[in-house]
């Protein structure tokens, strides 16, 4: 069996080896997050909280998977000092004590298995609290089937806005953070290679980096252009 080092980087024999699987942290300030015209309408909400019009107890923010929903999440968490919660978190009885004192709420990851009682009585205690609520999903949660009615009509009724599918220069810029997210420093020439041969998508951005980062580790070479070519042609691309 390949021996890891203590240093973080491969170790083992000749040839490929198989590197140490290192958690990454993600950046998530508000000057990290992109703007371009694919989000710049989420964006514009996020940034104008707490000055929502009246009577308005959340937002909708949906769109594809890796589409940067979770980070602007994180800059309003911060700004609102909400609650982070997962719809398997919810639970009629347990939702005092997961807001405590607090009365804005991220709910991440909600699709139609969203438990509708529960959600129900969380999106209540919001608007008692005159608090915010903050729904991500894929697609709009006014479209779900979500059940009982009284949870889906509450749903429904909050204010939606998209993230749709990004532009060249946003894909650029997100693969640029994600490399950095791992101390990768990475040539523009290189960004400009991947980004004019692959799929246009936040998930395969995500997924490329993920890959080079472990080819580079994995052969111990910096990121060149026949490394990131050898990628794309390994994935399909290229």
């Amino acid at each position: 069996m390949t021996e890891q080092n203590k240093a973080g980087r491969p170790a083992g024999g000749a040839g490929r080896q198989l590197p140490l699987v290192l958690e990454h942290r993600p950046a998530f300030d508000r000057g990290e997050y992109l703007v371009s015209s694919c989000n710049e309408g989420a964006t514009a909400w996020i940034d104008s909280w707490p000055a929502w019009p009246e009577a308005t107890w959340g937002l909708n923010v949906h769109g594809p998977e890796a589409s940067g929903k979770s980070h602007l999440a994180e800059v309003w968490a911060r700004k609102a000092d909400a609650v982070l919660l997962l719809p398997s978190d919810l639970d009629v009885a347990g939702l005092p004590v997961l807001l405590g004192e607090k009365r804005h709420v991220v709910l991440e990851d909600v699709d139609e298995s969203l438990p509708g009682v529960p959600a129900f009585h969380l999106y209540n205690m919001i608007v008692e609290r005159r608090g915010a609520l903050l729904v991500l999903s894929r697609t709009p949660v006014s479209r779900m089937n979500l059940t009982p009615a009284d949870a889906k009509s509450r749903f429904a009724a909050l204010p939606a806005v998209a993230i749709s599918d990004p532009d060249d220069a946003l894909i650029a810029g997100v693969m640029d953070k994600l490399f950095r997210d791992r101390q990768l420093f990475v040539a523009e020439e290189v960004l400009a290679f991947l980004v004019g041969r692959m799929e246009r998508s936040f998930s395969e951005a995500r997924a490329l980096v993920e890959a080079i980062d472990a080819l580079s580790l994995a052969e111990g070479r910096r990121i060149t252009l026949p490394l990131a070519r050898r990628v794309l042609e390994d994935r399909g691309a290229g």
